[in-house]
């Protein structure tokens, strides 16, 4: 039974178990008046248990205007969160799956993770949540981006076999910062599945985004990928191959 199962139970029996947290779980939402709902929030953030963390979560899914109140409410909950230590962060990796399945932003909950977790234990998290999206239609992409942007400040070979399959994503939006997070990798490994994106690109944007990553690295492209690359820039930027394989562009262009 959940938190807000508890809270809810009408039986003597069942309000005698709920924790010191679930009374709370009912003014975490969207709907709550902003004073009861910044009261749960303060109240919750104090007790730094795993109960309470479960039902602050909650306040990460939903937006409220005005911005600014949105964001201050969140910041409270994330430092309650965090004071909650290490041992909420299977809660945390378990709400992040719920919000994927939902189509939710999952920004504030990848802040959480950052700050509770060691590099290399935040990098198999990533790798994981990744684990969860594939490259068909989703009616929103949003959390699926936030994923493989904060990929990108992670250098690591398996961050760019995870991210790989991305290139080829039905959305214009993942590819591109698909291609931002592999150039971040800065491994020319990377070079083959670049130019099989161009190819098949359709996005003016996306092209220009390889052609000037290709461009910054002055990485060499293959001798047998030049002719489709070459003509996969074509309706780029003012971009095209040299003749020592690198990607140039006219000087006029540049801006």
């Amino acid at each position: 039974m959940g938190l807000f199962d508890l809270f809810k139970a009408g039986d003597k029996g069942s309000r005698a178990k709920a924790t010191p947290a679930a009374k709370w779980a009912e003014r975490i939402d969207k709907r709550a008046q902003n004073y009861d709902r910044q009261e749960a929030i303060t109240a919750l953030s104090q007790m730094a248990t795993a109960d309470a963390v479960e039902v602050l979560l909650r306040r990460f899914s939903f937006h409220i205007d005005p911005s600014i109140t949105d964001q201050e409410e969140k910041e409270v909950a994330f430092q309650g969160v965090i004071a909650a230590g290490k041992d909420c962060v299977p809660a945390v990796v378990d709400f992040c799956g719920t919000c994927i399945k939902k189509g939710e932003p999952i920004t504030w909950l990848l802040k959480i993770l950052h700050e509770l977790l060691e590099d290399d234990e935040y990098h198999d998290e990533l790798i994981d949540l990744l684990g969860h999206f594939d490259t068909e239609y989703a009616r929103n992409v949003e959390p699926k981006v936030q994923v493989i942007q904060a990929l990108e400040e992670v250098v690591s070979p398996d961050v760019r076999e995870a991210v790989a399959p991305f290139l080829e994503d039905v959305n214009e939006t993942v590819r591109f910062h698909a291609v931002q997070t592999t150039f971040a990798q800065n491994e020319p490994a990377c070079i083959p599945g670049l130019i099989k994106l161009l190819e098949a690109e359709e996005s003016v944007r996306v092209k220009n985004k390889v052609a000037e990553g290709l461009l910054f690295r002055a990485w060499v492209i293959p001798p047998e990928l030049r002719e489709p690359a070459a003509a996969s820039l074509r309706d780029a930027s003012g971009y095209h191959i040299g003749g020592d394989g690198k990607i140039v562009k006219q000087r006029g262009d540049w801006h």
